[in-house]
């Protein structure tokens, strides 16, 4: 592979990585303003705070710079201290059984509809 080669795909990686970025929605602006995201579909990013499993469903926080949101997923739950972009549906909280004891209670979460351990 030439140099150029080389450079152009590093260059292509890092544009990805900082579009990837861009169209993340901070967990502030939802926690913000939560009449704008609710049942809309959202991205963020972040690092996982605490990850709770169940035969393979369960809940996660994640985190970023400005806020924290908890996340329900149906697919399995990434690891506490991962790095991840979720993409979901912001709506209001609801009752899931014994681990909803566990999850603070701040009126929003995210179901997951996806998400990607970076």
């Amino acid at each position: 592979m030439s140099s150029r080669v080389a450079k152009a795909a590093l260059l292509g990686v890092v544009a990805l990585t900082i579009v990837s970025a861009a169209c993340a929605t901070k967990i502030n602006s939802v926690m913000a303003d939560p009449g704008r995201y609710r049942d809309r579909e959202v991205t963020v990013s972040g690092v996982v705070n605490e990850s709770f499993s169940l035969a393979g469903r369960g809940a996660y926080q994640i985190e970023d710079r400005t806020g924290s949101l908890w996340v329900i997923s149906e697919s399995g739950v990434p690891h506490r201290g991962a790095r991840v972009e979720v993409k979901g549906v912001i709506r209001e909280a609801f009752n899931i059984g014994r681990l909803g004891d566990r999850l603070p209670t701040n009126g929003l979460v995210m179901l997951e509809r996806e998400h990607r351990a970076r």
